[in-house]
């Protein structure tokens, strides 16, 4: 068992990295200007391979994933309600997955009205649901109320230790 779950964070990683770096590809292509044929025609390239093995990551991750619950039964009694919350989230991940090809579709035919900014915003999904579902892996809760408190408060501290941490960095570069 011990080695299905090693493939199975190894793929789920690998996807991940994917689902992370591609929203970042249409950021830029958002950006290009219409006279930049010869970028968009590079980036759109490895937008599409980029996809395509992300794909054939997501799969093993899945079955992975499926043969940990279904034969080993990690998460399947009962009293694991925080596996039905992965689940749902994992299913979430799925979605967003293949919305990007109807993305990428968008962009390769020039009717994507989506802006940088909102490509932006869009990347963020991935890591919000990542954060989400290794929180609930690790802490296995059995009071998802308490659980997602916790978790929210911690990341709003994550946040403002953030943001404290980058305008000392801002101030220290000014005084350079």
């Amino acid at each position: 068992m011990l080695w299905i779950k090693t493939f199975h964070i190894i793929f789920v990683a690998s996807w991940f990295a994917g689902l992370f770096y591609l929203p970042r590809i249409f950021v830029n292509l958002a950006m290009l200007s219409e006279s930049e044929v010869g970028t968009k025609e590079r980036l759109t390239l490895m937008a599409e391979k980029l996809l395509r093995f992300m794909s054939i990551l997501m799969v093993p991750s899945v079955l992975l994933g499926i043969m940990l619950w279904a034969y080993y039964g990690i998460g399947y009694s009962t009293s694991q309600g925080w596996m039905n919350v992965k689940l749902g989230l994992v299913v979430l991940v799925l979605a967003y997955h293949f919305y990007c090809y109807k993305i990428l579709g968008t962009i390769k035919n020039n009717k994507s009205q989506h802006s940088h900014i909102w490509f932006r915003w869009f990347n963020e999904v991935p890591v919000v649901l990542m954060v989400f579902i290794v929180a609930l892996v690790v802490n296995k809760p059995t009071d998802l109320n308490e659980f997602i408190q916790n978790l929210l408060g911690t990341l709003l501290l994550v946040v403002v230790a953030f943001l404290l941490i980058n305008r000392l960095v801002k101030k220290y570069k000014s005084k350079i």
